[in-house]
């Protein structure tokens, strides 16, 4: 299943949302301004990044910007510790299963989320409509 975690003042969230309902995908939603992240759900996130905490800290966003602490220098307690406190650390949205992670809502990278069959499905409708289209211009 999908964890879908978010904060509701995000646009990017509100259209991830969207896009999970639409395409009648289960999720589970976390919101990250009343839930606290277990150990064990950041060390999923971290573990399907590529480049650990840089990939998942906002530090453009006035949370990192208040802190005085070096992110990189921290053992995982800490770290946990810290956006346990500060939670809006995380950039949002935050899409994770079992094995697929995104960050931020990209509408092309969110598909990544859709069961292989039914993308294929999806594929040989569109395959099939392209098909039509040019016959009809030959």
């Amino acid at each position: 299943m999908i964890k879908f975690y978010f904060t509701t003042s995000s646009g990017s969230c509100r259209k991830a949302k969207a896009w999970l309902l639409k395409n009648n995908l289960p999720f589970e939603e976390i919101n990250l301004k009343t839930t606290r992240l277990t150990k064990e759900e950041l060390l999923h996130i971290l573990s399907l990044t590529q480049n650990g905490t840089h990939e998942i800290i906002s530090k453009g966003g006035k949370a990192y910007k208040s802190l005085s602490v070096d992110l990189e220098q921290m053992t995982l307690n800490e770290l946990f510790d810290v956006l346990n406190q500060n939670r809006l650390l995380l950039k949002r949205p935050l899409l994770v299963d079992e094995d697929r992670l995104l960050i931020g809502y990209n509408e092309d990278d969110i598909r990544k989320f859709i069961p292989r069959h039914i993308r294929r499905i999806h594929k040989a409708q569109i395959d099939q409509q392209l098909s039509q289209e040019i016959l009809q211009y030959n």
